[in-house]
């Protein structure tokens, strides 16, 4: 019995070694190869592409009109008008400046008011109205010269005038896409009598008693046939400043009281007769006209002309006859400052796109300068006695500007 238990436990034994060594741990595998690690140079940054921004305005200014409650903005203000005004072409109306025409009546309602030298030396007003309707009159009205009548081209105006054409304005002003209301004089072929008339002012000599009649305007524009829709390709004078913006060019010289012809009056120039010159006001931002001593006054509200904007335009000029008869050179380009909230931005006019363009302005940098809404007063200045233009911060600070074509026109008069 124990012989058979040792068997057994022999037997069971070779039996544990035969299963554990079929089951024992199997040989593990070689190890697979480290791929290898191909480092990549890094790519070259790439050069930021900064995008110039699009040009703007120093100022937001007002770009398309549209029409409010009736109202839309004004091509020579600016400012909020009736659409029935804002819509047609203005009136450019010839007025005096001379001591005996004063006082004008009607100039306060002028959108725009252009000042030139004529015969003698002395200057002579083309006011252009949009707000007129309710008139009675404007004037006194006095002759055309062409350079005049060019300006009122530029901003499409029908052209008021009273005195004789020839020899200078007759083709210019007959022409039949120019559009005029003229009393019958000679050199003048479509005469519009119905539109003028004299005013009794006792005292006055008879040339400064003519006036424009505004209901006989409107009767000559109908009987003449004239538009008074703006052309489809009209150009707007000025850039201005949108609505509740102030265009302060705060960094500029300060001009609050500006003189035309200089502070002492030289007259060679044209404006000198009676030293004219604008002084600005701080509370309203407008520049205020002064000439021959005192306040220029409008008769119909006896209140004094200012303006928001004043410009020097510098136009060369010649004389043309023994009769003294003056030329402007009114298209291509010149020197020009712009006046506006107190300050000076000298630069350049231009104006190379034909008759029924204006001129338009440019700062130093050839950017279009923007006016403040309001009324402006431009002065063409005689570019050959442009050293008589003066302005300053104060009459204690009066500097001539340093303009470039008025030094060779002053070489050239030597």
């Amino acid at each position: 019995m124990i012989h058979k238990k040792i068997a057994l436990l022999i037997a069971t034994t070779l039996c544990v070694t035969v299963c554990l060594n079929g089951c024992g741990k199997k040989e593990e595998p070689a190890p697979l190869p480290e791929p290898e690690v191909v480092v990549e140079p890094e790519p070259e940054p790439e050069e930021e592409v900064v995008e110039e921004p699009e040009p703007t305005t120093a100022y937001p200014v007002i770009e398309e009109r549209t029409v409010v409650n009736g109202k839309v903005q004004s091509y020579l203000t600016g400012q909020w008008t009736s659409t029935e005004q804002a819509d047609r072409r203005p009136i450019a109306v010839m007025i005096p400046n001379n001591r005996p025409a004063m006082p004008q009546y009607g100039l306060s309602r002028a959108g725009i008011i252009y000042e030139a030298p004529v015969e003698g030396r002395i200057t002579r007003l083309m006011a252009v109205f949009e707000d007129f309707d309710d008139l009675e009159r404007i004037g006194p009205v006095r002759s055309s010269r062409d350079y005049f009548v060019y300006v009122a081209m530029g901003y499409e105006a029908i052209y008021c005038n009273w005195g004789l054409a020839k020899p200078y304005v007759e083709e210019l002003i007959n022409r039949p896409n120019y559009y005029n209301v003229s009393a019958a004089v000679s050199g003048i072929h479509n005469p519009a009598d119905e539109a003028f008339g004299r005013v009794k002012r006792p005292g006055y000599a008879q040339e400064f008693t003519g006036y424009l009649k505004i209901d006989g305007l409107f009767k000559a524009v109908d009987r003449l046939g004239y538009d008074w829709n703006y052309d489809a390709a009209y150009v707007p004078p000025f850039l201005f400043a949108a609505d509740n913006v102030r265009a302060d060019y705060a960094e500029n010289e300060d001009a609050r009281i500006i003189y035309p012809g200089g502070k002492t009056g030289n007259n060679s120039g044209g404006y000198g007769a009676y030293n004219p010159y604008f002084e600005y006001h701080e509370d309203d931002q407008l520049y205020y006209r002064y000439q021959d001593g005192g306040k220029q006054i409008d008769e119909l509200n006896n209140e004094q002309l200012a303006v928001s904007n004043v410009i020097f335009q510098y136009c060369h000029g010649e004389v043309r006859d023994d009769h003294d008869y003056l030329a402007f050179g009114v298209h291509g380009e010149g020197d020009a400052i712009v006046f506006t909230n107190g300050k000076a931005i000298p630069g350049k006019w231009m104006r190379y796109d034909g008759d029924f363009t204006p001129a338009k302005y440019y700062d130093e940098d050839g950017e279009e300068i923007i006016f403040n809404q309001g009324k402006t007063w431009v002065c063409n200045i005689w570019q050959e006695y442009g050293e008589c233009v003066q302005y300053g911060a104060d009459d204690t600070s009066l500097i001539t500007p340093d303009v470039p074509s008025v030094k060779s026109a002053s070489q050239a008069k030597e």
